[in-house]
């Protein structure tokens, strides 16, 4: 321990690693370029994860959405290939019936920008997604309501012919300035009074068609387009601390025994469990940091063999001045400490050398990127934590630990009367 505070030590350390300084730097750039490889890696995984959980755009990751197909075994009497309908009331008999539901919101749906127009304002007509809903799948797929409200349970229980509309219905169907709350547009020839305006933000599909969508009170929108108590699809969200992918056999079986389809037939109901995908992805980047971690370690290793090699051969060149410290009684101790401070001097050095580098680059990608609009991309803010850099400082040590043994086991074996001998 008074090696690292022995002022004699760290010059005896500078001189021997600056008597030939070119064959110093190109080993020190060997670990310099593992680190700095590590911490890229790790930070471009990061900023690709970053991108991609922006595509969910906020969404409540642990639903699924959920909605009718054909039977395709029959069952009861009832005949393959069968049509069915979910209705109004399979909503509360889910949430009687399976425990640890969040929400379960029925919704319907018409329209589509790749259908015909629907909707009409004045002298504009365009074709937009229509969604009947209730308050709660504001908190399923968020969104950012930039004037006015969204829609409430006072709408769903009068039956409210209420909308809200999306930043690009309003371009399409406003002049730019014109006021929109309290107007009114005409979706399939009912008119329906605009109370709100949203914008949503994110790179999950068609980023400007996101924000061509209309929502309407479940009740009115069953009510004017005569829906009945039919419902097109669900969206279903698990309570924290349940998944959505565990609970969703138990929601098909409630669908299965109140609509007469065979418990075995798993085609009847179609579903996409965001969850489960969401978990494909995070496993994926879990994967990725793996990679990163081992490619980043195996050059990094390289890079302590070639010090390894070169405390060596320093060594070797040194064996007079170590035979002469020996003779003087100098401990083993003594020269095995020395030899380990200077290798892992120097793989610190170089180590940090690269933290330093690799922090630079990453605050020019980021200097570059929060001049750019990021909703939209794939790729945000690649950054590492600091428990990395804490990580890549164990590693240095550990390495420089290990890159000094072998030669400082070779420098305690060299007998002082042959040191002596050696010119």
């Amino acid at each position: 321990m008074s090696k690292l505070f022995s002022r004699d030590s760290w010059a005896e350390i500078i001189e021997a690693l600056s008597s030939n300084w070119f064959r110093t730097v190109m080993t020190a750039f060997g670990v310099l370029w593992g680190i700095f490889i590590l911490v890229i890696l790790l930070a471009a995984g990061n900023g690709l994860e970053n991108g991609i959980k922006q595509g969910f755009n906020g969404m409540a990751t642990n639903s699924m959405f959920m909605w009718s197909q054909t039977a395709s075994q029959p069952y009861k009497g009832l005949p393959k290939g069968r049509r069915y309908n979910f209705k109004t009331n399979d909503v509360p008999a889910i949430k009687q019936s399976v425990p640890g539901l969040r929400f379960v919101s029925p919704r319907n749906q018409l329209g589509g920008f790749r259908g015909s127009n629907n909707v009409v304002r004045g002298l504009q007509t365009g074709a937009f997604n229509v969604y009947g809903d209730y308050p709660e799948i504001i908190q399923q797929q968020p969104m950012d309501i930039t004037s006015g409200r969204f829609v409430n349970y006072s709408d769903i229980n009068e039956k409210r012919k209420v909308a809200i509309i999306g930043s690009g219905v309003q371009s399409a169907l406003y002049n730019p300035g014109e006021e929109v709350i309290g107007s009114y547009i005409k979706i399939n020839g009912v008119n329906f009074m605009v109370v709100g305006t949203y914008k949503k933000k994110g790179n999950n599909g068609d980023p400007e068609e996101m924000q061509k969508e209309i929502y309407v009170p479940f009740t009115a929108f069953s009510q004017a387009f005569n829906m009945g108590d039919v419902v097109g699809w669900m969206a279903i969200t698990a309570e924290d601390g349940y998944s959505i992918t565990e609970l969703k056999s138990q929601v098909f079986d409630v669908i299965k025994t109140r609509h007469t389809i065979n418990p075995n037939d798993d085609r009847a109901v179609g579903n996409f469990d965001l969850y489960e995908e969401f978990s494909k992805i995070t496993g994926l980047f879990t994967a990725l940091n793996f990679v990163a971690y081992f490619v980043g370690i195996l050059v990094l290793l390289s890079g302590i063999i070639g010090i390894s090699n070169i405390m060596l051969i320093v060594v070797k060149e040194r064996t007079k001045e170590i035979g002469i410290r020996r003779a003087l009684g100098a401990t083993p101790w003594s020269i095995r400490s020395q030899i380990l401070l200077e290798s892992i001097f120097l793989t610190i050095v170089s180590g940090m050398a690269g933290i330093v580098l690799a922090t630079a680059v990453l605050w020019l990608v980021n200097y570059q990127l929060s001049g750019m609009d990021t909703s939209e991309m794939m790729f945000i803010n690649p950054s590492v934590n600091i428990g990395v850099v804490f990580i890549a400082l164990t590693i240095l040590i550990v390495s420089g630990l290990l890159a000094g043994l072998i030669p400082a086991q070779n420098a305690i074996k060299i007998r002082p009367v042959e040191a002596l001998r050696t010119e």
